[in-house]
């Protein structure tokens, strides 16, 4: 067994199927297949269910493949310290984030690349709990999301941004019953229209608790999995949307209220796995601030 045929089982199984592993990993299916049915042949069991529509993991290879993840990054990480002794870095990172989480995170990533070229960054965008997933499997190895307190245990945490979210509305809808400052309330905003995202989104989860700590009850007009499409719907004047402030200031010609009080609080932090991290996810949380 080497590190060659763990790393081909961990794309199958990551992939879902033999063609999008080979793509993954820019061979030909036959190959793939060849060093799974090797492998297989050396651990007297198959490791995968095949049928003509979907590819499984047999309970074989539920087993095997978290321990072919850990043996490679164990391999991963011995690279990283030669490197680090002779003075260069490359090796690869895989961020998680949601969409919309973080505006500046192309910051750290490009001032990353600038410093350490040969680091390949991969990025993967998913729901909160996806990524919580995924950083427990060790698919991910660093992830900017928004958690809250129980979805932070068992992970290391830094902040790196707090603030209030906002009620965003079309310039012309007047919003009966908001204060002469402007502001609303949540039980004003739940007698509107509202734009939703779905539930799994971290934008979501702040706004429901929020709504529940005020005991105000709310149903959405619409739900979204996307920004933009969030954005465009308000913009039409079809209903209001509650989101932080920073992603409400990427549509400027939209009007934002701000929240008497109970405004939804909405905190962003950079989390991964505890223990040491590898060198080239060292190198990126340096930039990180």
């Amino acid at each position: 067994m080497d590190l060659r045929q763990m790393e081909v089982v961990v794309a199958v199984a990551e992939e879902g199927g033999f063609t999008a592993a080979a793509q993954r990993l820019h061979v030909v299916q036959s190959a793939v297949s060849s060093t799974v049915r090797t492998l297989e042949r050396e651990l007297g069991t198959p490791l995968f269910d095949r049928t003509t529509h979907r590819v499984s993991l047999t309970p074989a290879g539920e087993a095997f493949v978290p321990a072919a993840r850990a043996a490679l990054r164990a391999a991963e990480q011995a690279r990283s310290a030669v490197d680090v002794v002779q003075g260069r870095l490359r090796g690869r990172v895989t961020v998680g984030t949601m969409q919309g989480v973080w505006a500046d995170l192309h910051l750290p990533l490009a001032a990353l690349r600038a410093e350490h070229p040969e680091v390949v960054v991969r990025l993967r965008q998913a729901a909160v709990t996806d990524i919580r997933q995924a950083l427990r499997e060790g698919t991910v190895d660093l992830a900017v999301v928004a958690l809250d307190r129980q979805q932070q245990r068992g992970l290391v945490t830094r902040l790196l941004s707090r603030e209030e979210m906002v009620l965003v509305s079309a310039p012309e809808r007047a919003l009966a019953g908001s204060g002469a400052d402007g502001t609303v309330t949540l039980a004003e905003a739940a007698r509107m229209p509202l734009v939703d995202f779905t539930p799994g989104w971290a934008i979501r989860l702040s706004v429901d608790r929020a709504f529940r700590a005020a005991a105000v009850e709310r149903e959405p007009t619409f739900e979204v999995n996307d920004i933009v499409a969030a954005s465009e719907l308000v913009r039409n004047d079809l209903g209001v949307c509650v989101m932080p402030g920073s992603i409400a200031a990427r549509f400027p010609d939209l009007r934002t209220h701000r929240f008497d009080r109970h405004a939804p609080s909405w905190k962003v932090m950079v989390v991964r796995p505890r223990g040491e991290a590898p060198a080239a996810v060292a190198a990126l949380l340096r930039h990180m601030t």
